[in-house]
This record gives C-alpha cells, structure tokens and sequence, in this order.
C-alpha cells in the first residue's frame, strides 16, 4: 500500500514535504484553485505530444505546487473525466514530477443515509471501484480493487473533516448494481477518479489523499445531473477553500506528521 510504503521510509517520511501533485479532473474545480494560488500554466508541458492535459506550477510558501488537469477530449470538448483519464495523468505527472504527495481534489455525490450533505467536504479513508464486476474468485477482489488512502490523523482532527470510504465508477448515474456494490463498498461519496488514481498511487508508492466535496445526494428526490449542475459553482468554492486548508495545514510537515 502506498501509506505503508510512505511510513516505512521510502518517501521519507521525516523530511518536510515540498513537492506536491494536485489532480483535478474538471476545469470548472480546476481554476479556482490555479486562481488561489496563482499557479501557471506550463507552456512546455512535459507529457507526451498532442495529449490534452494541462500542467499548472508555482511556488507557495515551501511547497513546490503542480496542478495537473485532463483538460479537454479531443473529439467532444467536454472535460476529460473517467478513471482512464485520471490514472493515465497521474501516471505522467508522477513519472515526470516525482511528487512527495498525491492530493485528488473533485467533487462527488454522496448519500443522504450515510451522513452526506451537499457542500460537506470529506476526506477519503479508503477508495474502491462499483462498476467492475468480474463474479470470478479473486478477480472479483481485484475488480473491487479496495486500497486504503494516506492516513492524515492530525489533518483531518486540525481542520475538522469528515472521513469516509469513497466508491468511484465510470458513470455519473447508477444503476442497481451499482448501487449494491457502493453499498458493499460501505461508501458514503461516489466519484469518477479517486480509485483510479489510488490504484496509480499504490503501484509507484507515493501517498495519496482524497479530498471530496459532495455537489449532489444520490439518494434523494432530484435528478443526480440536474442536481450537481445547480450546485457545482457553490461547492466548487467549498472545495477551493478546502484544498487551501489542506495546503496550509501540509506546508512545513513531514509526511508523518500529516
């Protein structure tokens, strides 16, 4: 696991953190934290020739910050959401920036009978995927895919977060399978990246935490699209104020002391 991984020395864990990854799916969740932080855009990118994502840098207080984005899909020019996107991204950005921590940031729905509320900012204690069903043994572990996040003990008690398991499927609606693995997966918010980028995280052993704010409540009375257009702008700066906690909390500690 990577948060085994960080504590047992191979990211250092004592030396304070300075290089951060930031992996943002969606340019409207993107920007303000560019904005916030005035990052840049990179015009030299360092991925490969003609793929979309975007790289942000700048420097903020000791940390060095690069915010990477999909950016948009060739062929529709819609955001590049998904799990394929994200882990391809974070693959790149680590293979190129060597980052000390992972932070996914993005919005999520959640569930009205777990405790979620739109607006209510979670931090993710373990992620796994609801729309990889492979009813074979042990593929069907493998599909479920469950890692456990870096564990932040004094992050989440400083800034007083909520924690909770995070589900992530390739579909913003659900279907009744769907459903039944969420609920196998005890998740109380449901995205599109967060265990595609854990999985990423997990294989090249950099810690990685999730910060997930809900824009929608998937088990109550409204439309999950109608509901999460409505309040994307609102919870979009919910989330921009929370990933600025984050960074301020993270500045000047070591990866243990998060």
């Amino acid at each position: 696991m990577a948060a085994a991984a960080a504590q047992s020395g191979e990211a250092q864990p004592n030396r304070p953190i300075s290089n951060i990854l930031i992996v943002i799916a969606m340019q409207t969740e993107a920007q303000p934290v560019v904005n916030k932080f005035e990052l840049i855009e990179d015009p030299h990118s360092p991925f490969p020739q003609g793929v979309p994502w975007v790289r942000y840098h700048g420097k903020y207080k000791d940390l060095n910050i690069n915010l990477i984005w999909p950016g948009k899909d060739p062929s529709s020019g819609v955001d590049s959401v998904g799990t394929i996107s994200s882990a391809l991204v974070t693959y790149a950005a680590i293979q190129a920036l060597q980052p000390d921590l992972i932070i996914n940031a993005g919005t999520a729905g959640g569930f009205k009978a777990r405790g979620a509320s739109v607006g209510d900012i979670f931090i993710a204690s373990d992620c796994a995927f609801h729309d990889r069903r492979i009813p074979i043994p042990v593929f069907d572990l493998y599909g479920v895919g469950s890692r456990k996040a870096f564990e932040t003990p004094n992050l989440v008690k400083e800034l007083d977060l909520k924690v909770a398991k995070l589900s992530t499927g390739d579909s913003l609606d659900m279907t009744e399978q769907d459903e039944s693995s969420i609920t196998a997966n005890d998740a109380t918010v449901k995205d599109m990246e967060g265990a595609a980028v854990a999985y990423v995280a997990d294989l090249l052993k950099v810690p990685a935490i999730f910060v997930k704010a809900v824009t929608d409540i998937i088990d109550g009375d409204k439309p999950t699209a109608e509901e999460f257009l409505q309040n994307l702008a609102a919870v979009t700066a919910a989330l921009d104020l929370a990933v600025e906690k984050v960074i301020n909390f993270i500045n000047g500690k070591s990866i243990s002391e998060l």
